[in-house]
């Protein structure tokens, strides 16, 4: 494991957020796939069940989707984490829970708008990521047809290809078949 269990199952909650709208159209559309999305990753506290707070989570995943894009250029992901975590208000403290005996952060009060929540518990671990030096792990699919986003946790860093819909292996066919015709 390269970063805590909360900080790699937060920032695959940020990529999978991010590719809802990037593979196959709008994947949070509406309330019930913002729940499942939500309780696919034991997302906690306050949810008004609302149209605004859809949109928010949609904000957020834009803002988040702005920051991979900037992963190449250090000091703009880092100025738009800090705007993050400052827009967030986040305020850390340790908890653990019934279902997660481990300690762990929670960022945000369980009774803040559920854009907050989320969006501080993000920002941190993307601040995690760029204080231990590892932002190059923020990748784009390298897929031509594709703008998934992917978090690289191998050990050398060498993932290239997101896990949405099968572009390293469509990549890798389409590179032997390519070798083989040029026999």
């Amino acid at each position: 494991m390269l970063f805590s269990h909360d900080t790699e199952l937060t920032l695959r909650a940020a990529g999978v957020l991010i590719n809802s709208d990037r593979v196959d159209g709008e994947q949070l559309g509406d309330l019930p796939a913002l729940d499942e999305y939500l309780d696919s990753f034991g997302w906690t506290g306050r949810r008004d069940h609302d149209a605004a707070e859809l949109e928010s989570v949609h904000r957020l995943r834009a803002r988040l989707g702005a920051i991979w894009e900037t992963a190449g250029d250090e000091v703009r992901a880092v100025g738009q984490v800090n705007a993050l975590l400052a827009d967030t208000r986040a305020a850390p403290w340790l908890t653990r829970h019934p279902e997660m005996p481990e300690w762990h952060l929670h960022l945000a009060s369980i009774h803040d708008p559920l854009w907050q929540r989320m969006g501080a518990e993000m920002a941190m671990a993307l601040a995690d990521l760029i204080r231990s030096g590892e932002l190059r792990r923020l990748k784009v699919c390298a897929a031509p047809d594709c703008d998934a986003v992917l978090i690289d946790l191998s050990r050398n860093r060498s993932g290239k290809f997101c896990d949405t819909g099968n572009c390293g292996n469509r990549q890798h066919v389409a590179a032997y078949r390519e070798r083989r015709s040029n026999r």
